[in-house]
């Protein structure tokens, strides 16, 4: 699992979660580092962040549904917005996430979006 947010105190806590849930988490920082790992070697789902500076989630995300062996990654949204603006991505295995969330509640929705793609 890949986990993109430029929230260094979340990236600590969401790491411990997912190790002790016995899911191997990398995590990075920029959306832009996000796109090239997800390029290079596609994890089993992205969480990612909608709002970080430079490349944000959603152009990482429309970057990613270009390539058409990555249109079944599920990816995770987390927003501190509404989901309103996720709207146009239903369908296309996107499950969204507002701040302030349960790291518990994330883990397990990882879970399902990884069996999903299975």
């Amino acid at each position: 699992m890949l986990f993109a947010d430029d929230d260094p105190i979340l990236h600590r806590l969401l790491e411990v979660n997912f190790r002790v849930a016995g899911i191997r988490i990398e995590s990075v920082g920029r959306g832009d580092d996000a796109l090239a790992r997800v390029l290079v070697a596609p994890p089993d789902a992205l969480v990612l962040d909608a709002t970080m500076p430079g490349m944000d989630g959603h152009e990482v995300f429309r970057r990613l549904r270009q390539e058409p062996e990555l249109a079944a990654l599920p990816v995770i949204f987390l927003t501190g917005r509404g989901a309103e603006e996720f709207k146009a991505y239903e369908g296309e295995h996107v499950r969204i996430v507002t701040k302030p969330f349960d790291p518990t509640e994330l883990v397990e929705i990882v879970r399902e979006a990884m069996g999903d793609a299975r």
